[in-house]
């Protein structure tokens, strides 16, 4: 890529930094988003928190990954004194490829477990590996729901007789993801099909939802696998 598309403020893509932050170009909102729950304490809604202060023409902005900066979501640095090692681990592969598929009898449910972020949209009024199969119309509606708030886009859902992924409309953006029910911080929620561009220059597949490590704990680097739920990650932003 030449220097001077990669500072094109008009393309918004995100470059992943050698054991450093993330690097946003192009100026997307960047918001608080918090994991609301239903009646039964099951993930079922984002809720709006917080936005960014960034001044427009600002880019890049510079995310940070290592789970230690006093400024979230914005990297102050901390990478360094920290020793953070960063090194990216996730396959370039198409999410797809890895996919187990659950074929009920009208959708077919596709999920690649090594991009969950642990959100559980997935089981919100009954699990949506069983309502795909059960197939009648209200459990249909609902896993079709439940898949497409995964914001990992583990999770992915299309009607039978047809090749093309069901996908809900999302503005190229990202939440700072906030998990009340388990009183974690969880991952950046990349939407709208933003590019992530390795540390080597060469992108990952544009998906519509992805979400990126910012705990620092990922095995699936630059992706969430999770870990910030294990290791109870807060970023300590609500606390200011």
């Amino acid at each position: 890529m030449s220097e001077d598309k990669r500072n094109n403020p008009e393309e918004i893509y995100i470059k992943v930094t050698k054991d450093g932050p993330y690097l946003v170009y192009g100026n997307p909102k960047i918001t608080q988003e918090y994991i609301a729950t239903n009646e039964h304490g099951t993930s079922w809604e984002y809720e709006k928190g917080k936005e960014c202060s960034v001044q427009e023409g600002d880019t890049p902005v510079a995310l940070c990954r290592c789970g230690h900066s006093s400024n979230p979501p914005f990297c102050d640095g901390s990478h360094i004194h920290k020793h953070f090692d960063g090194t990216e681990t996730a396959s370039h592969e198409p999410i797809l490829k890895n996919a187990k598929a659950y074929e009920g009898p009208n959708y077919t449910l596709l999920d690649n477990d090594k991009y969950c972020a642990f959100a559980r949209f997935c089981d919100a009024y009954g699990q949506v590996w069983k309502l795909v199969m059960d197939g009648e119309k209200f459990t249909d509606k609902l896993a079709v729901r439940e898949a497409f708030r995964c914001p990992a886009g583990r999770l992915m859902i299309k009607k039978n007789g047809s090749e093309e992924i069901l996908e809900p409309e999302l503005e190229k953006s990202i939440g700072v993801l906030e998990d009340t029910a388990i009183q974690c911080s969880g991952p950046l929620y990349i939407k709208g099909g933003i590019r992530v561009e390795g540390e080597d220059g060469q992108s990952y597949e544009i998906r519509n939802r992805q979400t990126l490590c910012r705990c620092g704990h990922s095995g699936n680097k630059p992706f969430c696998d999770g870990s910030h739920a294990a290791y109870k990650y807060k970023d300590g932003w609500d606390d200011e």
